[in-house]
């Protein structure tokens, strides 16, 4: 079983055909992006999944940008990608592993533990000339039966709860720059949420897009933790998408329990009643 990171070396080596191989390749800026490259060229097998359209439901105003669908609407989506109860998955993006990290983290919330990551992704796979499959592809959908972890996922009242001396460590996954409120392009008040300290989920890979070496990543975040365990820390981002590419680098890096606050900073921010923090983080 893969469960955090697979090669692009042991996926075309070792691949099985009742694996469900899914691009995830999105464009924040250009929704329709990743369908279209997924449509040109794709690893063969591969289905597509999109983040605004499969792995989030619709935004209101007040739930963030990309919200998080109902356990039912995940199921059917899952089903119709092919993955079931038992099903290896693999995810990939264009580099990263950005995007591919939510449908990662949205699978094992959901109590699926055979899921990993591309390492590098789509850049990696076609640098190396490995096949590449135009058109659009299906897998026999199957039933996908959710057993939900409801300890990885906290919500915006168990945020506000914890603010001051509360037992959990906020983690926020932007940059510096949009963390210390120095700029805001996209939400609408700038900064952080009180408490928070800052890994930027760009700590987490190398040049190429591949992560960073195990020791390397657990010394980072052993810094950020700063002797916190795993299922002590909230990661939060933007919309809750590259907080999971921390969740991921985390597990990969041995710290296993992280939870995440899907709404993240783009529903925290829309409620005026709730505090708000700029400048450098403290220490925790």
């Amino acid at each position: 079983m893969f469960k955090t990171l697979i090669s692009t070396d042991v996926l075309a080596s070792q691949r099985d055909e009742s694996w469900t191989i899914v691009d995830c390749r999105y464009d924040l800026r250009d929704v329709p992006w990743g369908a279209l490259r997924y449509q040109e060229g794709h690893i063969p097998g591969a289905v597509y999944a999109g983040l605004s359209h499969h792995l989030s439901s619709s935004p209101t105003g007040t739930n963030g940008r990309h919200p998080l669908p109902c356990v039912e609407d995940i199921e059917a989506t899952f089903g119709r990608l092919g993955i079931g109860d038992g099903t290896q998955v693999i995810a990939y993006d264009q580099d990263s592993g950005m995007f591919a990290s939510r449908l990662w983290w949205m699978l094992r919330y959901l109590g699926h533990d055979a899921v990993a990551v591309l390492d590098g992704g789509w850049a990696k796979w076609t640098s190396e000339g490995r096949p590449v499959q135009p058109g659009e592809e299906h897998r026999p959908p199957t039933v996908f039966t959710a057993r939900r972890r409801k300890e990885l996922r906290v919500l915006s009242d168990q945020v506000r709860t914890n603010l001051g001396d509360g037992p959990l460590l906020l983690v926020d996954a932007r940059s510096p720059e949009r963390f210390e409120g120095v700029v805001e392009p996209i939400d609408r008040i700038a900064g952080h949420i009180p408490g928070a300290v800052n890994h930027p989920h760009k700590r987490n890979v190398a040049d190429g897009g591949v992560l960073l070496p195990v020791e390397t990543l657990r010394e980072q975040f052993a810094d950020t933790l700063g002797g916190r365990s795993a299922d002590q820390v909230v990661m939060y981002c933007g919309s809750g998408v590259t907080a999971c590419h921390n969740l991921l680098a985390m597990e990969y890096a041995g710290f296993e329990g992280g939870k995440l606050y899907p709404g993240s900073w783009s529903e925290w921010s829309t409620d005026p009643t709730r505090p708000v923090e700029t400048g450098p983080a403290r220490k925790p």
